[in-house]
């Protein structure tokens, strides 16, 4: 029976007071949602009796076997090389916060069907009650076994992080924190083609990074790893450098390999002479620390559904500018991404994804642009059905020449 709701307001609660229409009535995402997003569909007819016994008893038996005297098999005579578990608690869900694993099921079907419908992966939901990260450990490596790879999705910092390095210890399939490196990959992609249309290298940017949570950490390591000049990375006391006492272990290790000048002090003094601005923490830089950034500066402000840095004062002062949305051009979206990341791990079913293959990726990414390269298109669109096979092929080849490939 539809919930119903009246009054529903500009700020997302509503009045309730029986007699009411459906949800669906006011808002059309609402009537798009209804039923969910996704359903299971079977890829073999069961028409008979003849079909019947062969995809389930005594067929199936026969094949069970076979699994079990040589497990590798599971992966031809299955779904299990094929499919992604996209897992989350509900804890760090887009810029709601902590809502819980039920009402992060929409984002987890969404997040599902973008992996089907951008990369042909086809993707299982999956949100857990519990936050707890040994709790959250211990119920991927159970679930496991049903899957060639784990998209950790929505989960909070620092959390986050010391949850994916345990699953990537126990784990034989690909795992990846998409809130963390998806973004890095799009973030590396859209830059390298910013300094090759200002006739720049990477290694001659400077760049400082407002937010220092999943996926401002994940863009300084990948940018350090891709040959950035130097990076400083800021959180909400300022620059994270090594002389801070009030250091979480993430943000010591962050300092460690950051901000080889020695920049201390605020975000906006950080600003000062930078080549590259990326936001990924919200709030709003002032304009006139915009106006101190070197000449040429990119900006990528890419907070939703406001970025840190409203595009037209970016313009006043930036060669090339970036945002999270897609109604401004240079989209950053992590769908550019973690489509293709997943199905070329998957086809040489790899046993993890490495930072060669995220390069790769985004160096793949980058090359779509190709000669159309302008200052409003360093990025390619999500819809550019170039994209996938790009980033596919690139992560399959990086996944053999680093040996993590197992055909």
């Amino acid at each position: 029976m539809a919930a119903e709701i009246v009054n529903p307001r500009s700020d997302g609660t509503t009045d309730q007071d029986g007699g009411a229409e459906p949800l669906d009535s006011f808002d059309p995402a609402f009537a798009l949602h209804r039923g969910g997003k996704m359903a299971v569909q079977a890829t073999v007819p069961v028409r008979d009796k003849d079909d019947l016994s062969l995809a389930y008893t005594p067929g199936v038996a026969r094949v069970c076997t076979a699994i079990a005297q040589q497990p590798e098999l599971v992966n031809d005579y299955t779904w299990k090389s094929s499919v992604v578990a996209v897992v989350t608690d509900g804890t760090a869900v887009l810029g709601l916060g902590d809502i819980g694993p039920q009402a992060s099921l929409p984002v987890m079907e969404g997040k599902a069907i973008l992996f089907k419908q951008f990369g042909g992966v086809d993707a299982v939901p999956i949100a857990l009650d519990c936050t707890d990260v040994d709790d959250i450990v211990e119920t991927v490596v159970r679930l496991a076994p049903s899957f060639g790879g784990v998209n950790l999705e929505d989960i909070s910092a620092p959390r986050c992080f010391e949850i994916e390095r345990r699953l990537q210890e126990r784990l034989d399939i690909p795992v990846f924190h998409d809130d963390q490196h998806g973004t890095a990959v799009v973030t590396l992609a859209a830059l390298r083609n910013a300094a090759r249309l200002s006739g720049r290298e990477i290694g001659q940017l400077r760049a400082v990074i407002s937010g220092a949570g999943a996926a401002g950490v994940a863009i300084a390591k990948m940018l350090v790893e891709a040959g950035i000049g130097d990076v400083a990375v800021a959180d909400r006391k300022g620059v994270v450098s090594a002389d801070r006492e009030d250091l979480t272990p993430v943000k010591r290790e962050l300092a460690g390999f950051t901000n080889k000048a020695g920049l201390t002090g605020s975000l906006e003094g950080a600003l000062a002479g930078a080549d590259v601005f990326i936001g990924v923490s919200g709030g709003t830089v002032p304009e006139e620390a915009v106006a101190s950034m070197a000449e040429g500066a990119f900006v990528f402000a890419m907070a939703n559904p406001n970025p840190e840095v409203h595009p037209e004062v970016a313009h006043k002062y930036a060669a090339v500018v970036a945002t999270g949305r897609s109604d401004f051009p240079n989209q950053i979206n992590n769908v550019l991404a973690f489509p293709g990341i997943f199905a070329g791990a998957l086809q040489v079913r790899a046993t993890r994804i490495t930072e060669g293959m995220k390069i790769a990726a985004a160096e793949a990414l980058a090359a779509v642009v190709g000669d159309d390269l302008a200052a409003d298109y360093v990025i390619p669109s999500p819809f550019d059905e170039r994209v996938a096979p790009a980033v596919t092929a690139a992560v399959a080849a990086a996944a053999r020449a680093e040996s993590v490939a197992r055909r």
